[in-house]
């Protein structure tokens, strides 16, 4: 094997940079150097592979095949690169970031946590939220959990919950006698609340559809206020303020402790479902992998 000059890696550096950004001005300013020395870094770094990396213009660059075959290995492996040396640097009690959505995080995990923390006292959780594809390598993601349909590329998806679909209010709507809510022809007297978990999305129950599976289109499923979550959707009929369409993983604390009922059906089946996310990374790892048997007792 001819052997290969020691890898130069202030030169993969610069090159990750204004790969990342498409412009040697912005990788210079994130790298505390000058355009010059990044475009040095980048003509040295193609002179030891022998190949271009960046078509240069006379304003822009733009990466080449081969650029864009680096770049995407490269953007990995410095991920996981930062990632090693601040678990090196990290207190020596085991830590796990679990990354889920606002509204499975307020009404499913976070009250269940302490059961987790009772059988796993030494191994300490942080929880983020939100909705974007997690970063395990760049992020410290460990465990993410999503809603979603399934069929996520370069991870380990495992169906965690079925998330079928019905109507839930408040029980003092129930009690209206100006009002009543008897079955779901009586939902043209009331507020529908609505969320954009289930917007445009195939084999998303939203109003429409269930009204039509109800036998009660003539009810105009447009009305009413659209939720950013359904976490505030849900929060909004506890409130009274209308009926939501729950999500039975969601809702099911709320209908036990009498916060939410189920006023009538049907129950719709719902093409989206939660599921437990891994990377590549976390396979293996004990923590993770005690997390995900946790996960799967409690969601029994």
């Amino acid at each position: 094997m001819k052997p290969r000059h020691p890898v130069p890696l202030n030169a993969l550096r610069a090159f990750e940079a204004a790969a990342r950004c498409l412009s040697f001005q912005a990788a210079a300013a994130q790298l505390f150097v000058t355009p010059a020395a990044v475009s040095h870094q980048v003509k040295h770094l193609e002179a030891y592979l022998g190949l271009p990396l960046f078509h240069r213009g006379h304003r822009s660059i733009t990466l080449s095949a081969e650029g864009q075959a680096l770049a995407a290995s490269l953007s990995e492996l410095f991920g996981q690169l930062e990632l090693a040396l601040d678990r090196a640097t990290a207190p020596s009690a085991a830590q796990l970031c679990v990354s889920t959505m606002e509204s499975f995080a307020a009404k499913w995990l976070a009250p269940r946590l302490h059961h987790f923390h009772r059988e796993h006292p030494d191994l300490k959780v942080r929880l983020v939220t939100g909705n974007e594809p997690a970063d395990f390598a760049r992020g410290g993601v460990d465990v993410a959990i999503r809603y979603g349909p399934g069929g996520y590329a370069g991870v380990r998806a495992e169906r965690l919950m079925e998330a079928p679909v019905f109507p839930v209010c408040a029980p003092a709507l129930l009690g209206e006698a100006r009002r009543p809510l008897l079955g779901p022809e009586d939902l043209a007297q009331h507020t529908l609340l609505h969320d954009d978990s289930a917007a445009g999305r195939p084999g998303v129950p939203d109003w429409s559809a269930w009204l039509q599976a109800a036998g009660s289109p003539g009810v105009d499923a447009s009305r009413g206020p659209v939720f950013s979550s359904i976490y505030l959707a849900q929060e909004a009929a506890v409130a009274g303020h209308g009926v939501a369409l729950g999500l039975a993983p969601l809702v099911a604390q709320d209908l036990q402790r009498g916060r939410l009922i189920k006023p009538f059906g049907p129950e719709l089946p719902n093409a989206y479902a939660f599921w437990i996310v891994t990377g590549p990374q976390g396979c293996g790892k004990p923590a993770v992998e005690a997390f995900c048997r946790w996960l799967r007792e409690e969601a029994c």
